[in-house]
């Protein structure tokens, strides 16, 4: 996989970032990737799943994530299987976006504060 991220400290910004803007982050890519798809632009699809992918690896090795790593694993592999995969676990658009929503909420709701 190609890192998309040309800065050099972005690995440590993205540490410095909470768990909620972290999800909320990659279900922006999410969100693009599916998007993208529907609207048959492939390239720009498959980058966006890519950055998505980049982006959990980042998460689940933020250390301060730990305690979350079975949640943030099991969204990534049924990510995986409802992009490329037979999508075994039934996710839907909507589900995807009604997940990822509640982190962007949060994560509003955090930096608010």
């Amino acid at each position: 996989m190609i890192l998309w991220h040309s800065e050099e400290n972005f690995y440590t910004k993205w540490n410095e970032m909470n768990l909620f803007e972290q999800m909320a982050n990659i279900g922006s890519e999410i969100s693009r990737s599916i998007k993208w798809k529907e609207k048959g632009n492939i390239e720009i699809s498959n980058r966006a799943f890519e950055r998505a992918l980049e982006l959990f690896i980042f998460t689940i090795s933020c250390k301060k994530n730990k305690f979350r790593l079975k949640e943030i694993c099991r969204a990534k592999e049924c990510f995986i299987d409802y992009f490329i995969g037979d999508n075994q676990y039934g996710f839907t658009k909507e589900s995807w976006m009604n997940y990822f929503d509640h982190f962007a909420i949060a994560a509003r709701n955090v930096v608010k504060k």
